[in-house]
């Protein structure tokens, strides 16, 4: 019986080694990015060699297609040879084949040769003889290696793969195991966090201008250009972390981690995102908000690729993240920004921000983990010290608010400010009542967007916003 051969990319693989270790380069070296291009410089085979020996790619919890791992076993219980043959880089395709330990024999591209198309057509036929192995693939490169195989397996094809293969004549099997959607598209964009940058609109409502039409409509514009800016940062977010993503119980489900989603069309759409969203803002907007959502990018950008990683730090800019959507929608509305409105924010943000990761150790304690978490810079033991400092801050937001009903620019807004006083014990209730939740680890989404579903919260915010009403 002919020996079954495996393509390893978009394959046995829902994903491309060779974009996985250009990814993971990235975010690790983040100041060495002109190195790669001096190994491209010497050949595709020589930028592969040197991505796979910068890089540390976990093979364990990588996107291997279930149907082809179903395939090969069934081959193998026949006694059949299987054979991994691969244009990825020798030492990432031996350490999957020692993973799955599936494979009798493995062949892939080193630093001299890049074993795709006709080369890889040519090494099989010099093995195996013409039409002496069954050819497992999915793209226009396994073109020529098909018409040289006995049978052809094709999976998950790409666009037009599928016609030219069975144009041959021997195409046994098609596979498909993974179709992607506008589902995972959606949850690729997050447009449900969206929701989070309805703060752009207290400045309009801090200011008492929520009826100006004008303002309103400017206040939309911000609102949609942040979301295009923040789902451009949520998919190279998604790219950054695959492998901290694949490790995490939920976030391994998501669309780029799982591999619904292919990392090409990931680097494609979040330049296109951004683009449209400064552009936009450039074209119908004050060049004050363009210029804080540039500073928006550049944070959440230092984020992705190092702050999230660093203790305290990556709370404080998580705050500051939340904070840049209101000075965005000051920005934008061209409004006074002030500080009373600063300060609340910072402590009130910084409080769910603690939230966020006091949700992540629990569940890391909970798992039985005392080591560091992955990507961040705490341990499970932090948990005690984390939600003390979350609760001051959410409590310090309280007094904030309360020293502000006392200020001059309260009198000049509100002609009972003294009535402010009763969104004091309410927003106390909210903090101690999110804390509560999350202790008992109900928390397991970002408290903002918890906050704008929670019925709970709701009511507190219909009512919080009433005695700012009545006060005025």
């Amino acid at each position: 019986m002919p020996p079954l051969v495996v393509d390893l990319d978009g394959t046995l693989l829902r994903s491309d080694l060779l974009l996985e270790t250009g990814v993971a380069y990235v975010r690790n070296h983040p100041f060495q990015l002109l190195k790669p291009f001096s190994w491209l410089a010497k050949g595709k085979a020589s930028l592969k060699e040197g991505l796979a020996n910068a890089t540390n790619i976990d093979v364990s919890v990588l996107p291997y297609d279930p149907q082809v791992i179903e395939l090969i076993e069934m081959e193998r219980l026949k006694g059949r040879r299987v054979v991994l043959a691969t244009a990825s880089h020798y030492t990432l395709a031996q350490r999957i084949a020692e993973h799955l330990a599936l494979f009798d024999e493995v062949w892939a591209s080193d630093d001299k040769r890049n074993l795709s198309a006709h080369r890889k057509r040519d090494l099989l036929v010099e093995h195996y003889g013409e039409q002496g192995f069954d050819y497992v693939g999915n793209s226009h490169d396994d073109i020529p290696v098909w018409a040289a195989a006995r049978q052809a397996y094709v999976v998950n094809p790409d666009s037009g793969v599928e016609r030219l293969a069975r144009a041959q004549g021997n195409v046994e099997q098609v596979i498909h195991s993974n179709s992607s959607g506008i589902k995972d598209w959606l949850k690729a964009l997050r447009l449900h966090q969206w929701m989070k940058n309805a703060l752009i609109f207290v400045p309009l409502l801090a200011g008492h201008q929520i009826s100006n039409p004008v303002l309103l409509w400017q206040g939309i514009l911000a609102f949609l250009l942040f979301g295009l800016c923040a789902s451009s940062v949520y998919v190279l977010n998604d790219l950054l972390d695959l492998t901290d993503d694949r490790h995490h119980h939920s976030k391994r489900n998501r669309p780029f981690a799982s591999g619904r989603l292919s990392i090409t069309s990931g680097l494609v759409a979040f330049p296109v995102l951004l683009m449209a969203a400064f552009l936009s803002a450039a074209w119908l907007l004050p060049w004050a908000f363009t210029a804080v959502l540039l500073g928006y990018y550049i944070l959440t950008l230092a984020y992705s690729l190092s702050l999230k990683r660093m203790m305290a730090v990556d709370v404080i800019a998580l705050a500051m993240l939340y904070t840049t959507r209101i000075i965005a929608g000051t920005a934008a509305l061209s409004l006074p920004l002030t500080f009373w409105i600063l300060s609340f924010s910072m402590f009130i943000f910084l409080s769910l921000a603690l939230v966020k990761r006091y949700a992540e150790l629990r569940e890391a304690r909970k798992s039985g983990l005392t080591e560091k978490t992955r990507g961040r810079g705490y341990y499970p033991d932090d948990l005690e010290m984390i939600s003390s400092l979350g609760a001051s801050s959410g409590y310090l937001s309280v007094m904030v608010l309360a020293l502000y009903i006392h200020d001059q620019a309260s009198n000049e807004l509100y002609s009972n400010p003294q009535v402010i006083w009763l969104a004091c014990p309410l927003l106390l209730l909210w903090v101690t009542r999110i804390w509560m939740l999350t202790h008992r680890g109900r928390m397991n989404e970002d408290p903002v967007v918890f906050a704008i579903r929670d019925r709970f919260s709701l009511m507190v915010g219909t009512l919080f916003g009433l005695v700012f009403w009545v006060a005025v």
